[in-house]
């Protein structure tokens, strides 16, 4: 537990409180294995960039007796506990967002736990958790519809007017039709 937590520790600038800081991202490694703290680099709705601790990967929710994997990211600034995390859905490319109360429509994670964020009586594990609740009563993704083909495939529709017969020599000859059904005339005919 103590060598999980110095990593974590080691990761961290100076900047940050970093005892306390490593401290809660272990308790929520242990509750949440599908997370992994990283250092990255965020980019600030300004454009400005700043290298932040992160945990990066899925959260379990439970949504009408089925299990489902959240992807998100929660961003510790410097500041942190003092302020509250930067949290976002990211969906895979298969995904798309379900803009809600609790969701924006690029993944800004908007939950009022997040909004009235109060050092020593809110934590990086209750937050996880209040995420669990929240998007297992509303998901906050789906999977992306795929389009039905306007038309069939050409090769499905070449097997649908088309018709291999054999002439009285044994030979194979192929027929088409029209859309209609209709036979194209003999000339049109391959022989095999």
């Amino acid at each position: 537990m103590t060598s999980c937590n110095n990593a974590i520790k080691k990761m961290l600038p100076k900047t940050y409180l970093r005892n306390h800081v490593a401290r809660e991202i272990h308790v929520a490694l242990i509750h949440f294995k599908d997370l992994v703290p990283l250092m990255d680099k965020y980019t600030y709705n300004d454009g400005t960039t700043k290298v932040l601790m992160s945990l990066t990967g899925t959260i379990p929710i439970l949504f009408k007796d089925m299990s489902y994997n959240i992807p998100i990211c929660v961003w510790l600034e410097e500041s942190y506990p003092q302020s509250a995390p930067i949290c976002y859905v990211k969906p895979t490319w298969e995904m798309m967002i379900l803009q809600g109360n609790y969701v924006s429509s690029n993944g800004d994670i908007l939950l009022p736990y997040l909004q009235e964020w109060k050092q020593g009586k809110c934590d990086l594990v209750s937050l996880l958790q209040v995420m669990v609740a929240t998007f297992g009563d509303l998901p906050p993704i789906c999977m992306q519809p795929h389009p039905q083909p306007a038309q069939a495939s050409c090769s499905l529709q070449f097997h649908k007017q088309s018709q291999v017969l054999s002439r009285p020599d044994g030979s194979l000859y192929l027929t088409l039709s029209t859309e209609d059904g209709q036979s194209v005339p003999q000339g049109n005919e391959t022989s095999c």
